[in-house]
């Protein structure tokens, strides 16, 4: 029996550890603790993300008697045996049944340059040295549609040589052997996110590897859509507009409202009928660099107008318009409401009372670099099935 066999024996049988870096404001989080994960940490580097953890996890006890770290910090300095310190005991290699991460999408994002691993923001690299320190029973990782580019393809390979070991070109130009982490990468696809009940075009390209010995005579695939037909953003936001219109429709905002309120709830209602299943636009979180926050660049920006949306900014919580007189900017537009942050929130997959830190600009970011709960979810049941099969044959 291999040392990382023994390890994973005299670890508790209660359920399943995993430590994530990138968090954000802990989309995948989410989804893999309702997977049945426990993070051990969550590592980020934004102020206002880490902010909004502490907020739900600590705060608020969503996730009642976490010990869950969360670190603020580069995670190119985290070091997971150093910085655990909530935990019971100290982390050993190969105990750790998950490392997951969305590491930052830019370089591979087809809305920027694409620059890949010339990068400075690339963390595979940074992934792969974590692997290698922590021997986590499973991988995944998150990332963009776009790295599934054909451009991108060198690059693919050369992290899954680095994780199953293979040829390579060395820095000379010529080639060497690499013996690889001692993992296979069993699954490295793109998976829409309206296949499982969020209501919005958002593919993601996953890939999830396990360690030699864990995956040992078993297959692994990714999970298959949950829902058959996709939710329409009329369906996952009536509710919700409907409240943010309701405190007009009495009053002297009443025929405006009315008016207002019954357009887009038509229009909606018409996309709902077309091909796409009336399913919203990728949602983007947008640079720091810029201005404020908005619904995406022009294409987008034209796709919410046909939902009834005014896509040029994020409209104020339900509760401010009414106090400081923003009804008209907020819902009362030619092109018709603007969304909140937590309407944003909906059409991401988030639980209802997983609250955003910071301004209302930090937290659309927050939500719009996010990875839909439901989708971190599905891939953590489909991980979780086979680390549970490993446990019970190696028991």
């Amino acid at each position: 029996m291999t040392l990382e066999s023994e390890q994973t024996k005299s670890h508790s049988r209660q359920g399943f550890t995993s430590i994530e870096i990138c968090a954000g404001a802990g989309g995948q989080a989410i989804g893999l603790h309702q997977a049945g994960f426990d993070h051990l940490a969550l590592v980020e580097i934004d102020p206002f993300a880490v902010e909004t953890l502490e907020l739900n996890i600590r705060q608020h006890d969503v996730w009642t008697g976490s010990k869950s770290e969360i670190l603020q910090i580069d995670v190119k300095t985290f070091d997971p045996f150093h910085d655990l310190v909530r935990t019971d005991r100290r982390l050993a290699p190969g105990e750790l049944d998950l490392l997951a991460g969305g590491v930052p999408c830019p370089p591979f994002s087809q809305a920027g340059k694409q620059l890949g691993k010339d990068d400075e923001r690339d963390l595979f690299p940074r992934m792969l040295e974590l692997i290698e320190i922590l021997r986590p029973r499973a991988v995944m990782i998150e990332n963009v549609r776009g790295i599934m580019d054909p451009k991108f393809s060198t690059y693919r390979d050369w992290i899954t040589v680095k994780l199953e070991g293979g040829m390579l070109f060395g820095d000379d130009g010529q080639i060497v052997q690499d013996k690889g982490l001692g993992y296979q990468v069993c699954a490295w696809n793109v998976l829409e996110a309206s296949d499982f009940g969020v209501p919005q075009l958002r593919p993601r390209a996953i890939l999830v590897a396990f360690r030699e010995d864990v995956i040992q005579g078993f297959d692994y695939v990714l999970p298959t859509a949950t829902h058959a037909q996709p939710i329409s953003v009329a369906e996952a936001l009536e509710s919700s507009m409907y409240k943010r219109f309701s405190p007009y429709l009495a009053g002297a905002h009443a025929p405006t409202a009315r008016s207002a309120f019954d357009r887009w709830l038509k229009v909606c209602h018409q996309r709902s009928t077309e091909p796409d299943g009336g399913i919203a636009p990728t949602l983007v979180g947008g640079s720091k660099k810029h201005g404020g926050a908005d619904l995406g660049p022009s294409r987008a920006k034209a796709a919410w107008r046909r939902f009834g949306v005014d896509p040029m900014g994020i409209a104020n919580d339900p509760e401010i318009p009414a106090t400081k007189r923003t009804e008209d900017r907020d819902l009362f537009r030619p092109d018709g409401p603007m969304l909140t942050v937590r309407q944003a929130a909906i059409l991401q997959g988030f639980p209802s009372d997983w609250e955003f830190a910071g301004g209302k600009t930090a937290q659309y970011r927050q939500v719009g670099n996010a990875f839909p709960p439901p989708v971190a979810k599905a891939v953590g049941i489909s991980i979780r099935d086979v680390l549970q099969a490993a446990r019970e044959r190696d028991c």
